[in-house]
């Protein structure tokens, strides 16, 4: 029944769509296009002494650019959402093939923004997890505590700026919570 909807009117109205927006956006997107769009406003400058830059003539360029403008918004939304659309199944294919990867992450565009900033928080601690352990691993780790890193961050003392002060302010903030945890 469901795909027989998908297939009927609504389904061909939307593929059409589809592919109209697609075909005017590639048009649209084109220096040729551009340079059309150019030339109009320009015979429309030059057309000003000619009308003696009357209100019809200022009214032509307002309302054409209005109409263009309103039905490009939905063009463009259009073409933004299939595109979104298909780089979120493309990831999400890739995170469901990944041994090891948390299936969660493959339908993360259906969580709330609650859920989001929790996830968010959650793998900002994974990370500086991770960074701490790869430097432990390699012989990096001088003994600093989360205090020390912290001072460190704020005062820009790390010698590459703005990067290593976000993450060791990350893993100061990362111990503290490990700590506070046990």
């Amino acid at each position: 029944m469901a795909n027989q909807k998908r297939n009927g009117k609504s389904g061909w109205l939307n593929q059409k769509f589809s592919r109209m927006a697609q075909t005017v956006a590639s048009w649209t997107g084109h220096p040729l296009t551009f340079l059309l769009a150019v030339a109009v406003v320009v015979v429309w400058i030059v057309t000003g002494p000619l009308f003696n830059y009357s209100d019809t003539w200022q009214l032509v360029i307002n309302t054409g650019t209005t109409i263009v403008t309103f039905l490009m918004v939905f063009l463009i939304q259009n073409t933004q959402n299939r595109d979104i659309l298909t780089v979120q199944l493309k990831l999400s294919e890739l995170v469901l093939a990944m041994k090891g990867a948390e299936d969660r992450f493959a339908a993360i565009e259906d969580l709330t923004d609650e859920e989001l900033q929790e996830l968010h928080d959650e793998c900002k601690h994974r990370a500086a997890q991770t960074l701490t352990h790869i430097e432990e691993r390699r012989g990096g780790s001088t003994g600093s505590t989360a205090g020390n890193d912290e001072v460190k961050a704020r005062q820009g003392q790390n010698g590459t700026g703005g990067t290593k002060a976000r993450v060791a302010t990350a893993r100061a903030k990362s111990q503290r919570k490990t700590a506070a945890a046990h």
